[in-house]
């Protein structure tokens, strides 16, 4: 999780540089990058997250995770899917992997179907469907709170703004799912997979995964109310 987080924390600031040339390109300056690199403090991350963790793991599947995450194959898995987030951030890296999945999946390979099938078992694409909404609407919020917006907002203004964007979310989180996931499990064989889906599929899998976004879910709120706040503070020139 450590370096999971340090990976999404070069995320979040490259995504903050996307957000500030789209919304405020004439003010994204010093105090801006300030704001951001605080908001995506890593320690700060992990301390949230570890803490909804604990708060939502069921304890009596700790044996069999550590177990499973011990073993050669957790452990493979682990490093596998590190140094898939790491290459991820070169966009050289990501073009071309996204061009590779795009005719794994016109030329129907049967891998595609194994990660379809690891996707639905740990709810992957709508969980992080879910995810994205609720981090959007935070934000939104959060800029509505801060006075970014010349006239009111109500909350059902919002919610169909967001609501609107669902069909793009769920599109581009499909369209990274196969692409990170197909990066990361390539080195290991059908069989190690299905070993990996098996596991998924147990309650203690279901465990890990309900707690994982729980911690993660909570961390992104967090993280988009705190970045609408300082980008309306970087709109109407105001202390938060």
């Amino acid at each position: 999780l450590p370096e999971i987080i340090d990976v999404m924390r070069i995320e979040g600031l490259d995504y903050a540089d996307e957000l500030a040339s789209s919304m405020f390109p004439e003010r994204a300056g010093g105090e801006w990058r300030a704001l951001v690199s605080d908001i995506y403090d890593a320690d700060k991350m992990a301390d949230v997250t570890y803490a909804q963790f604990e708060n939502t793991i069921d304890t009596a599947h700790m044996d069999a995770l550590i177990g499973f995450f011990e073993s050669a194959l957790g452990q493979e898995i682990i490093a596998l899917e590190i140094s898939a987030r790491v290459a991820l951030l070169d966009s050289a890296v990501e073009s071309a992997n996204a061009q590779h999945v795009a005719d794994l999946i016109a030329s129907g390979e049967a891998r595609i179907d194994l990660l379809t099938r690891f996707i639905e078992v740990n709810d992957l694409l709508e969980s992080n469907v879910v995810g994205g909404l609720n981090s959007n609407f935070s934000f939104f919020a959060a800029l509505v709170e801060g006075g970014a917006y010349p006239e009111a907002q109500t909350e059902g203004q919002l919610l169909r703004d967001v609501w609107s964007q669902e069909d793009d979310i769920r599109a581009d989180t499909r369209k990274w799912l196969y692409e990170f996931l197909s990066m990361a499990y390539t080195p290991l064989s059908d069989e190690e997979l299905l070993d990996y889906i098996a596991l998924s599929e147990t309650p203690a899998g279901r465990a890990l995964n309900n707690a994982l976004f729980a911690g993660f879910d909570n961390m992104f709120g967090g993280i988009s109310r705190a970045l609408g706040l300082a980008a309306a503070r970087i709109m109407t020139g105001e202390d938060l």
